[in-house]
């Protein structure tokens, strides 16, 4: 009963829910005209299912609209900063859900599989990302050197920015390897380890050769000079924000020891299971007001542009060239690959995945995200749970098809300014440096940006030339994320038909678990049932 309540008021109705609905055809009267009645009766049934997904899709025009409209007024900071307060209110809700959404699904998820089908599906899984990224940074690569958008030189200084620091390769990955371990679970709920950078002065004694004269020919004269130097020496620091790999890490691993537990981890087992579906309810509440939110977060953002003439010339060719990249592989190398492995169609299966892109769109957050494509995969698409849980929150930590894209267009794109010949080495070194950066981009706002740093350092091109793409990094940000929610979701779909034979396997498995249990013979716990049982035995027929 409860089953059928919660199917009939779902966000995201199916076509069997809503044929069950819809009144007996038979039962009419004969004489009553059903034929035209068909079309409008096909076009309600097709808004009733989508209606989410429309809405969400008018606020993003809606956005649009109201920021442009509202640019010519010049609104002060503190008024766009009111005017965006009910976007800011979506993002802080869907972001207090991925935390404990990511633990919750990931531990269910890793704890109801035995260790050899997650073992497999782990593979397939990182298999597909790696594969996926490395297209993307060489879709990107292909695209900028054919379209050059930065080719002909500077055409504006780049302006100072302190925000920028430069950081080195080595310090990076380590560091990525560094919050894979948190030390302090507690912790890495709202910090993460960074490796920041000091000076210090130090003194040490050079003996250098002395000038040579008449009086001196046979011989060189040596002087002992004090020498000072300046060393930049790496020292632990931390930054603010969840440190989501490290916790994916530790999720995966405890899920797998639940599940080797068998019967003691049960209890274990099903509190996490009880508490990702309290939040996956949580989040078909907050869905309602993902509309509303969008609309200010897009506006907002259009009213804060300084100048949008900015979109053009140089700056315009190199958002042209990401937006292209972005392109192909959303709508023809993902597809392309979903069709090869499952031989189904791909386009039919992004359908169901508007409202989690629209969302991506609005917020810009991949892991902000997170709770609407779990809604959308498992209920729109039918995406097995144990598959979605697995895939879907490691995806957002770790699978960064757009950011890796934009990386590399980025890169090549700065060189180009400062008219430098990257030669096969460089751009190779920059493919392999997008590739693991974007690993290491947790899925937050403008967090390419900040890698960024790392691809520039690797190939010897100046980190201030990143304040040449600010001024359009938001809206590229938009586009790039909305492209890792889709390599997720596609991924996710990928894997479940790879992963059919483990997953029907398991349960198999389950299912003679539980027919074995119910033969065994059942113990009497009365006393005096037995008594009355020998009695009977004994008496003669």
């Amino acid at each position: 009963m409860n089953e059928t309540l919660s199917n009939s008021h779902s966000l995201f109705l199916n076509d069997d829910a809503k044929e069950a609905d819809l009144p007996d055809r038979r039962s009419q009267p004969r004489d009553m005209p059903t034929a035209p009645s068909r079309p409008c009766q096909g076009v309600r049934n097709f808004v009733c299912r989508n209606a989410f997904v429309i809405v969400t899709v008018v606020s993003v025009a809606l956005g649009v609209l109201v920021g442009l409209v509202l640019r010519p007024r010049d609104l002060s900071l503190r008024e766009i900063k009111y005017f965006t307060f009910p976007g800011e209110l979506l993002m802080r809700m869907l972001q207090m859900l991925v935390l404990p959404l990511i633990v919750s699904s990931l531990v269910t998820g890793m704890s109801s599989l035995d260790s050899k089908a997650s073992g497999r599906m782990g593979m397939r899984t990182v298999v597909y990302y790696m594969l996926t990224t490395i297209i993307a940074v060489f879709t990107g690569i292909a695209v900028v050197m054919l379209l050059k958008p930065g080719e002909g030189g500077r055409e504006s200084p780049a302006s100072s920015s302190s925000s920028i620091q430069s950081v080195q390769a080595v310090d990076a990955f380590l560091d990525l390897i560094r919050n894979m371990f948190p030390p302090n679970l507690v912790e890495a709920c709202f910090k993460q380890y960074k490796t920041l950078y000091s000076r210090r002065m130090t003194q040490s004694n050079v003996t250098l050769p002395g000038n040579e004269s008449e009086a001196n020919i046979s011989g060189v004269l040596l002087t002992s000079v004090l020498q000072t130097l300046e060393e930049t020496v790496p020292t632990a620091g931390s930054s603010s924000g969840v440190n989501a790999l490290g916790l994916v890490v530790f999720s995966m691993c405890f899920g797998l020891v639940i599940g080797n537990m068998k019967d003691k981890g049960r209890v274990l087992r099903d509190f996490f299971d009880c508490l990702n579906e309290a939040i996956l309810r949580l989040v078909a509440v907050i869905i309602w007001y993902t509309p509303v939110g969008i609309l200010f977060l897009i506006a907002g953002k259009i009213v804060e542009m300084k100048d949008l003439a900015q979109m053009g010339g140089q700056l315009g060719m190199y958002t042209l060239s990401v937006i292209l990249g972005l392109l192909l592989h959303g709508l023809i190398v993902l597809p392309l690959i979903y069709f090869a492995v499952t031989r189904k169609n791909p386009f039919m299966f992004m359908g169901g995945l508007l409202q989690a892109l629209m969302t991506a769109l609005g917020t810009s957050s991949s892991s902000a995200t997170l709770p609407i494509t779990f809604r959308c995969l498992e209920e729109n698409n039918m995406v097995d749970k144990r598959v979605t849980r697995f895939v879907l929150p490691v995806g957002a930590t770790v699978n960064m098809d757009g950011t890796a894209l934009y990386e590399a267009v980025a890169a090549i794109f700065i060189a180009q300014v400062n008219q430098v010949a990257l030669n096969f080495g460089q751009i190779l070194t920059i493919s392999i440096t997008a590739t693991a950066a974007s690993i290491g981009a947790a899925g937050i706002p403008q967090a390419g940006l900040v890698t960024m740093v790392i691809v520039l350092t690797s190939v010897g091109l100046p980190t201030e030339d990143i304040s040449l793409i600010i001024a359009v990094d938001w809206f590229l940000d938009r586009l790039r994320t909305t492209a890792n929610v889709l390599g997720d979701s596609l991924g996710a779909g990928i894997v479940e038909h790879l992963s059919r034979r483990e997953l029907q396997t398991h349960d198999t498995e389950i299912c003679r678990s539980v027919v074995v249990e119910s033969e065994e013979p059942v113990q009497s716990i009365c006393l005096g049932n037995d008594i009355h049982e020998r009695r009977n035995s004994k008496t003669p027929t």
